[in-house]
């Protein structure tokens, strides 16, 4: 009688384990086939082009954005004051300052998700840094750093901003 009770309670955790590790694996399965959340600096690509000055001239650095078929970002300035703009941010290093930054002429597109159009950029687009290098500047390479922010939306929804860190390299002559 005692083997029985001790046969059947063995039966009964091995069944309780294996349900437990199936499910687990289930589990595990079903995570992994999920598709993960949107992440903006996931939609764009961003390449800082090589600029070359003459101490005491000025120049424009350039960025070429490339932003993934079926998606768009929030040009600059927005359409609503609540979007999140498309911003380049420079920092000032080493006798080059940055004078300002042009923002490409943004496209118009009518959304379901919006009442009136929007102003995006959409594949590739430039923006533009104008960098003076000051007369003392020493010459050489020197790389600045840029944070650039975005939040990409597709035709339904637009997702949460976030910023790319960036290296601007600029070739002082």
């Amino acid at each position: 009688m005692q083997n029985n009770i001790r046969v059947m309670i063995g039966l009964l955790l091995l069944c309780f384990a294996m349900s437990c590790s199936k499910s687990a694996t289930n589990d595990t399965a079903s995570t992994a086939n999920e598709t993960p959340p949107i992440a903006s600096v996931n939609v764009v690509k961003a390449t800082p082009q090589e600029l070359t000055l003459t101490r005491g001239e000025s120049g424009d650095a350039l960025v070429l954005l490339k932003i993934a078929d079926g998606y768009h970002v929030n040009a600059n300035p927005p359409s609503y004051s609540y979007l999140k703009a498309t911003e380049l941010e420079l920092q000032s290093a080493a006798g080059i300052t940055v004078e300002f930054i042009t923002y490409p002429d943004a496209l118009t597109k009518k959304f379901q998700f919006a009442e009136k159009p929007l102003a995006v950029y959409e594949g590739e687009t430039m923006l533009k840094a104008t960098l003076k290098a000051d007369k003392t500047a020493p010459a050489g390479i020197h790389n600045l750093s840029a944070k650039l922010r975005v939040q990409a939306c597709d035709d339904k929804v637009c997702y949460a901003p976030s910023a790319l860190d960036l290296t601007v390299p600029v070739n002082i002559k």
